[in-house]
This record gives structure tokens, sequence and C-alpha cells, in this order.
């Protein structure tokens, strides 16, 4: 563990540093990166060493919790930090409470205004999902030569803002691989393969707990959380439904599960009732 201050001076330990992260970079270690959304789920990461974890700005606070020493970056979503002034705010906030870094999706000039105020900040690159429609929908990006020439690009403005670092997403691997050689940026890959520096998936993915959507090429599942969700579903249905009939049916409560007055106490207050 390493000691630091925080945005907020308070001394704190870390697991790893920008320091460590930075210079893991350099010697081709790679880092582990995973979403935590809440307390529970920071457990286990920090539980299991992952070296970072991302979540929200808002979720923040519970998942520190969870995770008192890991690396934490905090998301700062486009739609919840309108303005400039709003996205100053959000970041100053978050880093106020402990987080290692920020991440924005939103132009250079946004990474630079933050980074100007001593924050760590990554920006976001490849196929950002709020764009997926000028790539003509979800699909990895980099697979011409104009578009892996184009990922370089907005990481070199990213760098020239000050970000120290950048989600990659959906981008061809071979692609990345060339393309990191040219930067400085510590490179999160989510699905962009081994290019990367730190490789990143989702919490839901790894545990197999994601549901409704189609898992995407570059996830993979180690566990069968959505089976036993759904058996937990199925559980609490049948709790729910055994409750209703037995209230209908005057089952519960009962005598095992409510409290009567002392003895000669409910002759007292049926008398004293009737003078009411």
């Amino acid at each position: 563990m390493k000691r630091i201050y925080t945005y907020g001076h308070e001394q704190v330990k870390r697991n790893i540093t920008i320091g460590d992260i930075i210079e893991n970079k350099k010697n081709g270690v790679k880092m582990t990166q995973v979403t935590a959304q809440n307390k529970e789920e920071a457990e286990i990461l920090s539980d299991q060493n992952i070296d970072m974890i991302i979540t929200g700005s808002d979720s923040y606070e519970d998942v520190r919790k969870g995770a008192p020493n890991t690396f934490i970056t905090a998301a700062l979503f486009a739609g919840r930090f309108i303005t400039k002034d709003d996205i100053l705010k959000g970041a100053i906030e978050v880093s106020m409470k402990g987080a290692d870094s920020v991440l924005t999706p939103r132009s250079p000039e946004i990474v630079e205004m933050l980074a100007n105020e001593g924050m760590h900040v990554q920006g976001h690159v490849g196929m950002v999902p709020s764009n997926a429609t000028k790539f003509g929908g979800i699909r990895t990006v980099g697979k011409t030569v104009d578009e892996a020439l184009k990922i370089l690009a907005d990481l070199k403005d990213l760098e020239n803002a000050g970000a120290f670092g950048a989600e990659v997403e959906c981008v061809a691997e071979d692609a990345l691989i060339e393309v990191s050689k040219h930067t400085e940026l510590v490179l999160n890959s989510l699905g962009a393969g081994s290019g990367g520096d730190v490789i990143f998936l989702f919490f839901e993915d790894i545990v197999g707990e994601t549901i409704n959507i189609k898992m995407p090429r570059h996830a993979k599942s180690w566990g069968d959380g959505k089976k036993i969700l759904s058996e937990l579903r199925k559980e609490r249905t049948k709790a729910i439904n055994e409750f209703k009939t037995d209230v209908e049916k005057s089952k519960y409560p009962n005598s095992d599960h409510t409290i009567s007055m002392n003895e000669g106490e409910l002759a007292k207050l049926i008398k004293e009732l009737k003078k009411v």
C-alpha cells in the first residue's frame, strides 16, 4: 500500500498510484479494471486485488465504502453534467471525496479544464456509445487506416490537453497495438484487445449476470450469476405469493408472530373503552 494525499488533502492508503500506473505502462505490466455499482461489488473486487475500479460519480461514495484502498475512477456521465461549470463542480466534488481520477467523454477542452485544476483525467476514444450513430451503429472501429489514424489523433488531443489516460472502446486490436506506440497515455482497453495497458470489463459480464442484452463480442463470463439471479427471482416470487395468500386466508399474522397485553389488562382496557 502507498500513502497519498487525496485531492481534498486527506492522507489515505492506495493499492496503486498514478505514478505506479505510468511506470507499469513503461514496463509492460498489464493491469485490470472492473466496474462497480455498489459497496458489495466493490468489496469483491478489492478482495480479489483488482487494480482499479471505475464507477459513476453518483455511486462513488458507496463504492468507496467497499474498497477503501483501491484506485477508483469516477466517471462524469455526459447527461449528468451539462455545462462547463456543472462538469467542473462535479469533478471537484467527487475528487474531494477521494476519487483518484475522473473520466469524461467530453472534448479535449473539458479535459484541459479539469487537468488545469490538478485533477487526474481520463478521456474516452474509439466507439464511444453516444457517438455510435456516426459509425453506422455499434461496431468495432479502427479497421481501416483512416479510422486508426483518427483514433491516434484523438489520443494526441487528450494527451496535449493534460490527460494521463484514456478508455479505448471497441477498437481493432492490431490497430491499437500500433497506435499505442505513439502515445504516452495509459490506455484502458474495453473491447480493444491486448493493445491496452489496462484490461477493462464490466462486473456483470465477468460474473455472468448480464441480462436483456446480447453480450458484446469482447466480453467473457467466468461465472453463472444469471442462473442464480433467476433462481432468486423464483424464490422471491414464491415467498411474496405465499405471504399474500396467508393474509387473505387469515393464516398470518397468528400467535407465533404477535404479542398480547399482560394478563388481565385486556379486560381493563375493554372496560375503560366503554366509557369513551
